[in-house]
């Protein structure tokens, strides 16, 4: 009797459990484990993008802040690729130069490009902080659901085992449940960091966009207060 009740022990390990399920069921808790995996990447690369994001938006208002030309800081960031705020004013003083050397007139017509052409680039970093972050949100609203769905077929499974078998015994009954219930711990398992995961990224991917939007507003100030006074000097030359 000893020895059947260790042989019992050892067939409810997890990996025991595993070998043990059906088909449909390993697929299942493969496919939950792909997707764990896949979130934790995410986490990953998200921590390291975003710490890296906030290091470049402290490092470029230091330098817009600290006094040095517009023109001279263009030329230090038109040469090389840019992101974050750096984007933004490229983006801007690109289209304030090209309306200057074609000759803008109006004041109003160039601020509306200059405020689209940074509106565009403010899009395209924002969806770039957001990128995979719906893969969280998939993740963590449907792993629990994959997961009962593998528990369903495993304890279906498990009650044609015991319907076959004709016995009702506990020895038999628990591991086809405990194999099925398996699919259901490892969906929570994948679900739970990825739904922490997106509200926490989506939160520091607003609030960097809220510093984007904030400094192109400032630098939309700026540029219009320029703009005036460039044209009244046009003006008054002519």
């Amino acid at each position: 009797m000893e020895q059947v009740g260790l042989a019992a022990t050892s067939d409810v390990t997890l990996w025991s459990l595993f070998m043990q399920a059906g088909f449909v069921v390993k697929l299942v808790m493969l496919g939950l484990i792909g997707a764990s995996i896949w979130t934790w990447a995410i986490v990953v690369d998200k921590v390291v993008t975003y710490n890296r994001v906030r290091r470049q938006l402290d490092k470029f208002e230091q330098v817009f802040w600290s006094g040095q030309s517009l023109e001279e800081l263009y030329r230090s960031l038109s040469d090389r690729k840019s992101s974050g705020m750096g984007a933004i004013f490229v983006a801007a003083m690109r289209e304030w130069k090209k309306s200057f050397e074609r000759g803008a007139k109006s004041p109003i017509g160039l601020q509306m490009r200059i405020d689209k052409a940074m509106d565009v680039t403010l899009a395209r970093e924002s969806d770039a902080l957001e990128a995979r972050l719906g893969s969280l949100a998939t993740i963590g609203s449907a792993a629990p659901f994959i997961g009962l769905f593998g528990t369903v077929v495993g304890i279906m499974t498990s009650f044609q085992a015991i319907a076959g078998s004709k016995s009702t015994n506990l020895a038999v009954v628990a591991p086809g449940i405990a194999e099925a219930l398996l699919a259901t711990a490892i969906g929570l398992l994948a679900a739970i960091p990825a739904v922490i995961a997106y509200n926490k990224f989506s939160a520091d991917a607003g609030k960097i966009s809220a510093r984007l939007e904030g400094f192109a507003d400032e630098f939309s100030g700026i540029l219009s207060r320029q703009i005036d006074e460039r044209l009244q000097s046009r003006q008054a030359a002519e």
